[in-house]
């Protein structure tokens, strides 16, 4: 079974301490467990950063002390984000989300072989497409 990436929403949701759908909450227990890694992008820092900027979205902390308390706390694993991955996020096939963050997420799952943990509909329409695996969460 494929590794699992959070969306933004679902690293937001997870840090609120939101319920999960059953076979979402089973990735983070199999993560917990050791069994399977679920990773973070560091563009969530940049949109948690964007939400919080506008008021959209009430931290608790300071946002980079949120991402790093997030990845140190909660065991979760940076995934990589090259330049290249960067600009093959503009040539996603199909009919991409539009959201900079969502196409950055979608490519950085394409390029590992991630499943996209989330409730974004764009994100799931993408995936009914066929070009990225998902979870709903």
């Amino acid at each position: 079974m494929n590794e699992v990436l959070l969306d933004t929403c679902a690293a937001i949701w997870f840090s609120d301490g939101e319920k999960f759908r059953r076979e979402a909450a089973a990735e983070f227990e199999a993560a917990a467990e050791g069994v399977r890694r679920v990773y973070i992008s560091p563009i969530s820092a940049w949109e948690v950063g964007l939400l919080v900027s506008r008021g959209r979205y009430l931290a608790r902390v300071e946002v980079t002390r949120w991402f790093d308390y997030f990845v140190a706390e909660g065991g979760f694993a940076v995934a990589d984000l090259p330049p290249r991955l960067l600009a093959g996020s503009s040539f996603l096939p199909g009919k991409p989300p539009t959201d900079p963050g969502d196409r950055i997420i979608v490519a950085t799952a394409r390029e590992h072989g991630f499943r996209v943990m989330t409730r974004d509909r764009k994100i799931l329409d993408y995936a009914e497409q066929g070009h990225v695996q998902v979870i709903a969460c």
